[in-house]
Order: structure tokens, then C-alpha cells, then sequence
């Protein structure tokens, strides 16, 4: 195959800030080929002493995180000198994190404080990140300055709100944004997550939104700015959705007991960790069928999955010993064969070694001075402009001596000379066909809808979305419920739906009509369905020339474990994340929602943005073949880079952090009411103690603090434990302490930072009525991009597209509907067969 150009090589972007969402943005564009600049204060950026600190006392998620980069200490000659031949600027200062020791116990970053003003040639000027994310004047100067550059701004809570001083760490934002209350035992604590995961799906944000301004920069330049707490709620709306529906809050049923199927969750085997969803009335049975117990597939008292969830010990005690006659890799096989969404549940070591990994290349070598160690590659596996696999991180300034090369000696696109036009969108004239269903597909073509591309869904009647109902029997068709269901609604905004019977030549054909007028099309169908239905890239990349086509199974394509079947849950649990997470007496723990879902979403609309750049570049297109499971491993870097680096991993230790002592989810007044609180440095502890009235305790170190943490969060719970959750939010925030309410997602509408931010639209739609759509973690200005159209009804633009696009006669659509191609009601098929 002839050199293929990087895809982003013809673009220099420079980060400044800290932070692990900033990071993440920058290594997408840099591992994709652009020329990424990452400005350091002096000392070097915080992250770099960030666990696990390797050998040579370099941080290995910050090697991995800044992989192809170059590094220049922030001057204002280097500035002056970079600015003008960059077409992006990435401004994580609102991210820094609080003060931090280097090398010899030096502190090596302000708290919240920017090392470098960005004001060029204004004057200098302090910028407090933190307190004033984004200002204003600052970026009007860059503006006025640098007409051409775009610019993204990361922060913890946006740039407006009641929130947007706050302090704050990953645990604390996840708990406001209500990734939190539903995880752990019923009895409390919530548990938290391992750092990072919000930070990757953030920079992901990020990166989606300045590719799209990217897109359309002929048009003028955009400024993003991206919320580390809304995509967060991005994640938890589905969660949001399910409550709403069921009208009140949820309570939290346990560990890996959560949302409304059984058996859900990880089991011992006789060898490693098999982690189960089962969610049919087919699976139920296949389950039973496979485990050598079909009679309990027929009990009665089992066949429905809320009867099952109730009966969950039960049915637990009547299916471990038979899990303990075989090995996890022996049930996944024999799940295989039964078409069930089984995974192994690997340890970091185990998940190292799995062969279908490495057969993809999802791993490859990191570098950072003399360490080197395993990390993933970027999970956005393009056929024709693959990611750089690994890489060298520089060291802090390395590349002090050539931050003056011209701008001239690279190339570059065309260069915006301002702001976009008012109300034209980034991706607007952008096409896209839509043949997912579910959660991570429909999402995915939804971050690209929300920022003006034209989204045609594509359902059958005979086979419509699944999350308009999975149980399609004649009484749930005569109430029109799959017209009904909240979570359908938020993930299919901004969208035109057409049906089409696939397995009608007829339907075929028009399909291939709509392809042939489209720049991309995405699917989630199991792997093999539309090659046998004569739809897939072979056949379509000639229907249209440049197609940009993007398919997501489970485990990529054309290897072993392609075939698997798989939900959100099953993705998490063949990612390892659960065997990282959670108090060391619990089971492995997952996060209680379908977490592999929205974060194959995110991960798949930024694949989609690389490949379109590159084909608006070359008109050249590709097939996408995105794993789901590899979409999960970001999540678990750290753990896989301490694996890697030295052959064993830290112990799983519940709500502690291993830098911010203490950290928990403490008790307050009410019923299952909570909050999280993190202890960032010193002086966030001194500022503890001054709450608690224990001024002895101030002097406490982070070392001796971790000796008494024990003591020290009973100290702290008895504090909070007569407060209500808000209340202690506040006054923990105006000492400057990271605190966070722990929000239910039913609460999300409530919350006053969200309603002032108008990241909720109260909408009105057929059948459905008034209902909430959230708004997309990105945004231009203050205001959110608005809902331009709420989701579409089965088959709603079928005569506008097919009649009006397609040319189709009102004869023609009769005769369609009539055999069954197209239609706007469902076919009711059995409620037993396997969605």
C-alpha cells in the first residue's frame, strides 16, 4: 500500500494548561499526525509526578497521555513566536491541578494559576484557571490578535454558573453530575471511580468539537469551550431517563445489581471472572440452556427480568456452582456458540496477554527519557490512516531550542480570517446515514447532529430501533408505547428517520440511493449482518466514491471474538475496569449504568471527525472498524501502564486516591444522601481542619495523613453527617475544598448550575408530549446549541426524503408501504426472539 499522510498532519495546535481531559484532546490530534505543542510552566506540568510515577520518576499516564508531542516552557518569545502558524489553541488552565511536590519537594504548580498569559501582543496579565475560566477579554485579544486561530476551552464546569469557580477533582464533578448515587452497596458508600475516566471522555468532547470547527474553518474560526461536568451528565442521562420514566428516584440495589435485568454482573469461575448480561426472554433461556438448567429457563417465576432481579440470591446460589466447573475463557466460547453477551472479565495482566488485543495492535510501547512500557493505542482504528502506535513523550522543555522554526515549514489548510457567520453551524452540509440502533451508535451520530450535520436514521418496521421497545408485542404497538419511551428521545435529537426493510431488494436499493448522496455512513449491526445483506463498505465504497463508512462491533471485525454479542455492560466488563474498581472486600464492581455505550459514542464520532478531515483533504475515504472493548481501555490506562512498567498493580482501595488524602463519600441528613469530598494538597487540608475546629490536625502531611486516613474520614463524617449535602457543598467550596452533592440522575433537571447554564430544554413532541433533552458537553458562547428538531416518529420523513429527496412517487410510496418496505407502526414479532 503506498504512504498514506497522517490525517492531521497538516495542522499545529498548542496546549497550554494541565490537565488529563487537555491531554487527551492533544494525543488525539498528535498520535493522528498534527504538530502538537504542549506549553509547560518552568517545572514542568503537574502531571508529570501524577500516579504511577515510573522509574526515573516520570508520570506514566502523562508519558502515554503526551505521546508525539513536543514540549516548550511557556515564554512570551515562545508565544510570540508559536501563535501565528497554529491553527488551534487548546486551553486547559481551568483544569491545573492544585499544588503538587517535583522533585525534591519543590512545589512545582500554583494552585489554579496559569503559568503563562496568553495575551499576545496584549499585555501580561494573571489569569486565575479555576475562578475565571475563559475570560473574556483575554481570548478577544487572541482574537483580535490571531484572527485565524480556533480556540477550545476545557473546564470543570463550564465558563458561566454557579459552579464555574468551584473547586474540583474527577470524583467530585462525577458526583454532580450523577455517576455516582447509583454505584456501590445499597447501604452506602456510593462508590467512585478510578481518575481519568471523565478526563478521557472530556478530551474526547473536546476533540469532536475542534475537528468540527476545524471542518468548516473556511468559514471562520470558532471558540469551544467544553464542560468536564456536563459530559459527565451526558453519560448519566440515560440513567436520568429510566427515572423520569418510572417517576422518582432509583435507589441503588447494590453492587452489580443495577437497572432492570438479571443475571447482570461478574461471577468466580473455576479459573478467572466471567462477566453476564441478560436481558431477552431468549437470553434468559439460552443462559439456563448453556449452564445445564433449561427447566429453570421455563419457570415461570423467572421469565420476566424484574422477577428475576427480585429473585437475584436465588437464582445466584442455583448458578455458581456451575460456573465453577468451567474456566471464564471455557463459558466465553461456549457463550459464543450460544449467541449470549458473555465476556471474560480480564485482571490487567490478563488483559495484556489477550490474544484478539494483540492481534489488533491495541497495546504498543511508551517512552518517556529511559522508561518504556505497554499503554493503548488510540481505539480509532482507521483502515487507510491509523494512529501512530505509541510513542515518546518529551520531557518537560525538551523542545525549547526549536520552538522558533517557522510556520512555513509545514503546511497548512486554508486560514479563517474570524468568527464564523451567526447561526451557521460547524458541520453543517454534512450527511450522514444512520444505521444504529440503541445507545453508543445513535449517540455517536448525535454529537455530530448536535453540531449541524444532517443525520438520516434508517429503522425497518420489521426491526425498529431497539430502545423503542425490545418487547414489540401487538398490546404494546396498539398503545403506541414505542413512540413513548424517554431515552429513545434524548439519543435521536436533530435526526430524520426513514424505514426501510433491508431484506427487500427494494429496500436495498433505496438505501444505496441515499449512500450515494452521503459523506458517511455508521452501524452497529452484529458483525456479518449487512456483508450478507449486500450493504457493507465493499459494496457501498462504490455506490459512493470517498465514502467514510464506520462499523462497531464489540471486538472489532474479522478476528476471533468478532462475533460476540454485546451490551454497554459487556464492554465494561471485557475491559477489566470492574477488577480496578471498588472496596477490596467487594466483587470487582461496575458502574451502574450500560457505561460502554455512551463511551463507544464518544469514542466513535471523534473516529468519524478524523477520517472526514482526511477525506475533505484527499478525497479519500475508509472503512472504520472501531472495537468497543478498545474504546473502553483509555478508561484503564493507568492501570495497564502500572501493569506494564512493573508487573503488578496497586490493590483496589474503595473511595482512597493515591494522591488526594483523604478522599471519600461521606454521609449527610436524609435518606441516602451524600457528599464527596477530595483533600487536594496542604492547604486544602488546613482548610479542613479550620472547618472542623481541629486545628491540631493541620500540620498533618499528606504521608501522615494517609497513616490516620481511617480517623480522619470518621472526623470528617461526623461533620457532614448533620448537614444536608448542598449545605456542605457550600461551605466546603468557600474555603476552596473540592466538594460535590452526589446527585441522583433523577435530580440532574433540578440542579442549579445546569437550569442557569440551560443545559436543559424542556420540549415538546407527538405522543410523547413535554419531555427533557439535554444539551451536548461543547457549546459556542454562553447559550447552548439549541434542539433544532426533537426525535423523529418511525418512518416520520419518509415521504419527505424518499418522496422529495429520492424522487419517489406518491404511487411509489403506497406501493412500498403496501408490501411492507416502508411504514410508520412496527411488525409485532415474538416477544421471546433475541433483540
Amino acid at each position: 500500500m503506498p504512504h498514506v499522510a497522517s490525517p492531521l498532519s497538516g495542522f499545529r495546535v498548542l496546549q497550554t494548561g494541565s490537565g488529563i481531559a487537555l491531554d487527551y484532546c492533544g494525543k488525539l490530534f498528535s498520535d493522528f499526525g498534527a504538530d502538537v505543542v504542549k506549553l509547560e510552566p518552568p517545572n514542568g506540568d503537574p502531571l508529570r509526578w501524577f500516579p504511577p510515577v515510573l522509574e526515573g520518576g516520570e508520570s506514566g499516564l502523562f508519558a502515554w497521555l503526551n505521546t508525539n508531542k513536543r514540549s516548550v516552557t511557556e515564554t512570551p518569545e515562545a508565544l510570540a513566536a508559536l501563535l501565528p502558524g497554529s491553527d488551534v489553541l487548546l486551553d486547559g488552565r481551568a483544569l491545573t491541578p492544585p499544588p503538587a511536590s517535583g522533585p525534591g519537594g519543590t512545589v512545582i504548580a500554583s494552585e489554579g494559576a496559569s503559568s503563562m498569559p496568553l495575551s499576545n501582543p496584549a499585555p501580561a496579565q494573571s489569569v486565575m484557571a479555576g475562578r475565571n475560566p475563559g475570560d473574556a477579554d483575554l481570548l478577544g485579544a487572541l482574537r483580535t490578535a490571531q484572527p485565524h486561530l480556533s480556540i477550545t476551552t476545557i473546564s470543570w464546569f463550564g465558563e458561566h454558573g454557579p459552579y464555574s469557580g468551584f473547586a474540583a477533582t474527577e470524583a467530585t464533578v462525577r458526583a454532580l453530575g450523577g455517576l455516582v448515587a447509583l454505584t456501590g452497596r445499597a447501604e452506602g458508600p456510593p462508590t467512585l471511580a478510578t481518575d481519568g475516566q471523565s478526563g478521557i471522555l472530556a478530551g474526547l468532547a473536546a476533540f469532536i468539537a475542534t475537528a468540527a470547527g476545524l471542518y468548516n474553518r473556511a468559514a471562520g474560526s470558532r471558540h469551544f469551550s467544553v464542560s468536564v461536568h456536563e459530559t459527565a451528565v451526558n453519560v448519566a442521562e440515560y440513567e436520568a431517563a429510566v427515572a423520569w420514566e418510572a417517576g422518582g428516584r432509583r435507589p441503588r440495589k447494590g453492587v452489580n445489581r443495577f437497572g432492570r435485568n438479571y443475571p447482570l454482573g461478574i461471577y468466580p469461575t473455576k479459573h478467572g471472572l466471567i462477566g453476564v448480561t441478560i436481558v431477552t426472554t431468549g437470553q434468559w433461556r439460552g443462559i439456563c440452556t448453556m449452564l445445564g438448567l433449561p427447566e429453570l429457563g421455563k419457570d415461570p417465576r423467572y421469565a420476566i427480568n424484574l422477577d428475576r432481579l427480585t429473585h437475584a440470591r436465588e437464582i445466584d446460589a442455583l448458578f455458581q456452582p456451575v460456573w465453577n466447573t468451567r474456566t471464564a475463557t471455557e463459558w466465553f466460547e461456549l457463550a459464543l456458540i450460544y449467541k449470549l453477551p458473555l465476556a471474560v472479565v480480564p485482571t490487567m495482566a490478563e488483559l495484556l496477554e489477550q490474544h484478539v488485543h494483540r492481534e489488533r495492535g491495541a497495546f504498543a510501547p511508551i517512552r518517556i527519557g529511559d522508561t518504556a512500557f505497554e499503554a493503548p493505542v488510540l481505539p480509532q482504528h482507521l483502515t487507510l490512516t491509523p494512529p501512530l502506535a505509541g510513542g515518546t513523550a518529551p520531557l518537560a522543555g525538551e523542545d525549547d531550542p526549536a520552538w522558533h522554526v517557522p510556520a512555513s515549514d509545514r503546511p497548512a489548510g486554508p486560514a479563517p480570517s474570524g468568527p464564523p457567520s451567526a447561526g451557521i453551524l460547524p458541520l453543517s452540509g454534512l450527511r450522514i446515514v444512520d444505521l444504529t440502533m440503541g445507545w453508543a451508535g445513535p449517540t455517536a451520530a448525535r454529537h455530530l447532529g448536535d453540531l449541524g450535520a444532517e443525520i438520516i436514521k434508517v429503522e425497518a418496521c420489521q426491526y425498529p430501533d431497539w430502545w423503542r421497545g425490545t418487547d414489540l408485542r401487538a398490546s404494546f404497538i396498539a398503545a403506541q408505547t414505542y413512540e413513548k419511551i424517554p431515552w429513545f428521545q434524548l439519543m435521536n435529537r436533530n435526526k430524520l428517520d426513514v424505514t426501510l426493510d433491508l431484506t427487500h431488494p427494494e429496500g436495498v436499493a433505496l438505501l444505496k440511493r441515499l449512500v450515494a448522496d452521503a459523506d458517511a455512513v455508521i452501524e452497529n449491526y452484529s458483525s456479518e449482518v449487512l456483508r450478507k445483506l449486500g450493504i457493507d463498505y465493499t459494496v457501498l465504497k462504490d455506490v459512493r466514491p470517498g465514502l467514510v463508512m464506520l462499523s462497531m462491533p464489540a471486538f472489532g471485525s474479522d478476528n476471533a471474538w468478532s462475533a460476540c454479542r454485546g451490551y454497554g455492560s459487556t464492554l465494561e466488563q471485557a475491559s477489566g475496569l470492574p477488577t480496578v474498581t471498588g472496596f477490596p472486600d467487594d466483587p470487582p464492581t461496575m458502574n451502574q449504568t450500560a457505561y460502554g455505550d455512551p463511551v463507544g459514542g464518544f469514542n466513535a464520532a471523534a473516529a468519524l471527525m478524523v477520517a472526514l478531515l482526511h477525506r475533505q483533504a484527499t478525497g479519500q475515504g475508509q472503512n472504520i472498524d472501531l472495537s468497543q472493548v478498545e474504546c473502553m481501555l483509555p478508561l484503564v490506562a493507568s492501570a495497564i501502564i502500572e501493569q506494564s512498567a512493573t508487573g503488578q498493580l496497586s490493590p483496589r482501595n474503595g473511595n482512597r486516591h493515591p494522591a488526594h488524602v483523604p478522599q471519600g463519600c461521606f454521609r449527610c441528613v436524609g435518606d441516602d444522601r451524600w457528599i464527596a469530598i477530595s483533600v487536594t494538597g496542604d492547604a486544602s487540608w488546613r482548610a479542613v481542619c479550620d472547618l472542623l475546629g481541629r486545628a491540631d490536625l493541620a500540620g498533618l502531611t499528606a504521608p501522615r495523613r494517609r497513616e490516620q486516613e481511617a480517623m480522619l474520614e470518621a472526623l470528617i463524617e461526623q461533620w457532614t453527617a448533620s448537614r444536608d449535602p448542598d449545605e456542605a457543598m457550600i461551605l466546603l467550596q468557600s474555603r476552596g475544598i473540592a466538594a460535590g452533592a452526589v446527585r441522583a440522575p433523577f435530580e440532574l433537571t433540578e440542579d442549579s448550575h445546569l437550569v442557569a447554564r440551560g443545559f436543559w430544554h424542556r420540549l415538546d413532541r407527538p405522543f410523547i408530549g413535554p419531555h427533557w433533552q439535554s444539551s451536548a458537553a461543547f457549546r459556542e458562547g454562553l447559550d447552548a446549541y439549541p434542539v433544532r428538531r426533537v426525535a423523529p416518529t418511525l418512518g416520520q420523513d419518509n415521504e419527505a426524503v424518499l418522496g422529495g429527496r429520492l424522487g419517489l412517487s406518491r404511487g411509489d410510496l403506497d406501493r412500498l408501504a403496501e408490501a411492507e418496505v416502508i411504514g410508520t407502526v412496527p411488525k409485532p414479532r415474538r416477544p421471546q426472539s433475541d433483540s
